[in-house]
């Protein structure tokens, strides 16, 4: 489900309209560029129908709204499942639980401090709001099963028997027992549904329809509170802070370049912070480069702290050399989402094949593709990546829930990618992503 959010441009204050997606604002008429930040997440509201009537009092509902993949390991193998979905974040059995698709179905705002009325405050905890969200998503894993069959009037005596294997896909609880769970490349943000308040009566400001019955209006409104400073977003210039250049970057992009002094840049807390970036060696001809995450660490507890331990460890089919010793362990995360099947494949194939690389540092291109899933999200993913390169899981799933990665370092890795029709290729490590795949990503 994709939100558009009308916007206004803090230079020009032209219209604009963005995704949900988009961190940073471009104006097509004044061609400025601003990054959008926040303290906390991002409040949006339903605009109210019949806005031209001032005088009434407005109550705004909070929704929490989750959208993201959530990776579940247990002994079976590891299951996945894309969530998105809007719950409410107040204890008010007359209103929905959820919104449905109205804020598909219209444009949302942000919440400014002009916005007209008054807001009812959280009084369910987001993490108990994401844990009912879990319990009604059933995770799905796929298992490989091996049948024997017995064959029947063949070899006289002697028994014999055929052996086949298909995939059977289980459904799983995503809140009953598991080793290790993960929430990856999630949005988390509040939607608010504004409640008329007039003549004692509480409708649904959008539709006019009622909602709570009337004894009740006067307590609500009571609870319901003003408009506070730390919602406010923020917007800050993109220019670059070792240079002065304008900074690159598309909508949705978590890290942008600057193409005067080669240098990379994630928003941080209140500021840019610069990021650490290499390059594996393309051509002039080479069409797109996709970003990964590197990150270099050492697992103790499963005792990986070089590229020859993993190998051992994770048992991979491949003879280990001698300077894989002295090669530190690292793990390649995809810095752009993708399907969770998708991303565990790509992530498995980079870190197994992280050894046929050569890179280097490098010049700003014209085809690097925007990063779209921050370097902390990685970090978080790196437990379901090792999981999903064991080919044994008694080396690694039981101690799932003891090991914790211990990072050294952290920096993007554009690779070079080919164009095969349908797909792009990399040739040194055999990764392919389907450009349709890669395309719906940016819709995660």
């Amino acid at each position: 489900m994709e939100i558009r959010i009308e916007e206004r441009c803090p230079q020009c204050g032209a219209p604009i309209v963005l995704k949900e997606t988009d961190h940073l604002l471009t104006c097509p008429f004044c061609e400025v560029k601003s990054l959008i930040t926040a303290r906390g997440p991002f409040r949006y509201y339903l605009p109210p129908g019949r806005e031209e009537k001032k005088d009434r009092l407005l109550l705004h509902v909070p929704y929490l709204r989750f959208k993201g993949t959530i990776f579940l390991i247990n002994e079976a193998g590891i299951g996945h499942k894309v969530v998105d979905t809007t719950r409410i974040g107040t204890d008010l059995p007359d209103l929905p639980p959820t919104l449905g698709v109205r804020p598909q179905a219209m444009p949302v705002r942000r919440l400014i401090p002009e916005t007209p009325g008054r807001f009812l405050p959280l009084t369910i905890k987001a993490r108990a709001i994401l844990e009912k969200v879990i319990r009604l998503s059933p995770l799905r894993i796929e298992e490989r099963k091996v049948i024997r069959r017995r064959l029947r009037g063949v070899g006289g005596d002697e028994e014999l028997f055929s052996y086949d294997s298909r995939m059977e896909t289980t459904e799983y609880s995503s809140h009953g027992h598991f080793l290790h769970r993960a929430f990856i490349g999630e949005t988390i943000s509040f939607l608010y549904l504004p409640l008329e308040v007039r003549n004692n009566r509480i409708g649904d400001a959008v539709t006019g329809k009622s909602i709570i019955p009337l004894d009740r209006a006067e307590g609500l409104v009571r609870q319901g509170v003003r408009f506070k400073p730390t919602w406010k977003a923020s917007f800050m210039a993109t220019l670059c802070p070792r240079c002065g250049w304008s900074l690159d970057g598309e909508g949705d992009a978590l890290v942008m370049t600057c193409s005067n002094c080669d240098s990379a840049w994630s928003l941080g807390r209140e500021k840019l912070e610069k990021v650490q970036w290499r390059m594996s060696e393309g051509d002039g001809s080479t069409p797109i480069y996709l970003p990964f995450w590197r990150i270099t660490g050492a697992i103790p507890e499963v005792g990986i702290a070089s590229f020859a331990d993993f190998v051992r460890r994770t048992n991979q089919p491949m003879l280990v050399r001698p300077q894989w010793q002295e090669r530190p362990m690292r793990f390649l995360v995809p810095a752009f989402k993708l399907q969770p099947k998708t991303f565990l494949r790509v992530g498995r194939q980079a870190t197994i094949n992280q050894w046929r690389l050569h890179t280097r540092s490098g010049r700003i291109q014209k085809h690097l593709h925007p990063v779209t899933l921050p370097a902390s999200e990685a970090r978080q993913s790196i437990k379901v990546i090792l999981a999903a390169c064991a080919t044994s899981r008694r080396k690694i799933f039981p101690f799932l829930p003891h090991i914790h990665l211990r990072p050294s370092a952290v920096e993007l890795l554009y690779l070079p990618f080919v164009d095969k029709g349908h797909d792009w290729y990399q040739p040194e490590s055999g990764i392919t992503v389907g450009k349709n795949v890669l395309r719906f990503g940016r819709r995660l």
